[in-house]
């Protein structure tokens, strides 16, 4: 009885604390095990519908391929981001794949994987420093020309215009922003005279949209359109000119092509849509990081098409 006894207290010992490592959330979602590929995926911020489809597209990839694929959401926090891809580092990744939160701010953790000798990936937005193997996004700047295209269609002559801007020191909120301001003075084309009155930061978030779009429309009651750099500044815009009694008269232009703004096309409270293609992009990244692990060559750049969506093919 007494060695019995002693036998069940030490696989006590064994079993319990694994239990509430488990209970408590030590084993993270991605964990690795045995001798498989790891992948590391550090996201700017998956309250984003847009980059959800990137991280599913990752992992519908990854899991095809054997991998595992350790996704970090940085909540748009610059901090944050760099302590994840620092767990990354210390993890010995095989590949980092990384979407920055700001393309500046990302440098110093880029350089720290190159002096781990662990090639890096940037998806969607660039990384300003350090070395990139590979950097694999939209045509951001030809997506801010469409929307400016599309915009001006929708707009009477001489119209006033104004512009949502994203993260500024997000490369693809400065490439857009490039692209709808090229567009609008580009003289080979008829621009109908539209002039940029207003441009705000709000983020690339819904609920800020919503706030500065009522400030633009206070301060410009005669406004004609919007360019927004993403959709949900789009959808945010929307309902502040729906609050104004101002639909159908201040036309919306979006990019990201996300499912609520699909929707907001097909009812015409968004005029048209550059759409990317996330789930693509995410997948294209997990297939440029195999490879690399197989020590194949990759493009140093990649780029991903992207369409107009109008109401006729929303």
């Amino acid at each position: 009885m007494q060695r019995q006894t002693r036998k069940a207290a030490i696989l006590a010992c064994v079993v319990i604390p694994t239990l509430l490592l488990t209970a408590c959330g030590g084993q993270l979602s991605g964990a690795t095990g045995g001798n498989k590929k790891k992948i590391g995926l550090a996201v700017s911020t998956l309250a984003n519908p847009f980059f959800v489809s990137l991280r599913d597209g990752a992992q519908k990839a990854a899991n095809s391929a054997g991998y595992d694929l350790l996704v970090a959401d940085a909540e748009d926090d610059n901090a944050k981001q760099a302590d994840q891809i620092g767990n990354f580092i210390t993890q010995k990744v095989d590949v980092l794949i990384v979407n920055p939160t700001d393309s500046d701010a990302v440098t110093p953790s880029v350089q720290k994987a190159n002096a781990a000798n662990i090639p890096v990936i940037a998806l969607d937005r660039s990384a300003n420093g350090g070395s990139v193997t590979s950097f694999i996004a939209s045509d951001n700047v030809s997506a801010g020309k469409m929307g400016a295209q599309q915009l001006i269609k929708a707009v009477p002559q001489g119209a006033k215009v104004a512009m949502l801007i994203g993260v500024p020191g997000a490369s693809a909120a400065r490439d857009r922003g490039q692209g709808f301001t090229e567009g609008l003075a580009d003289k080979s084309v008829n621009t109908k005279g539209a002039t940029l009155v207003a441009q705000q930061v709000a983020n690339f978030q819904r609920d800020q949209a919503l706030n500065v779009m009522q400030n633009i429309l206070t301060a410009n009651p005669d406004l004609n359109g919007v360019f927004c750099q993403n959709d949900d500044m789009a959808l945010g815009a929307v309902q502040a000119i729906k609050a104004k009694g101002l639909t159908g008269k201040v036309f919306v232009v979006g990019v990201d092509g996300i499912p609520d703004a699909r929707t907001a096309v097909k009812a015409g409270d968004i005029y048209a849509d550059i759409a990317q293609q996330p789930s693509l992009m995410g997948r294209i990244g997990v297939e440029t990081a195999q490879r690399i692990i197989n020590k194949q060559s990759v493009p140093a750049t990649r780029t991903v098409p992207v369409q107009v969506l109008t109401k006729e093919n929303a």
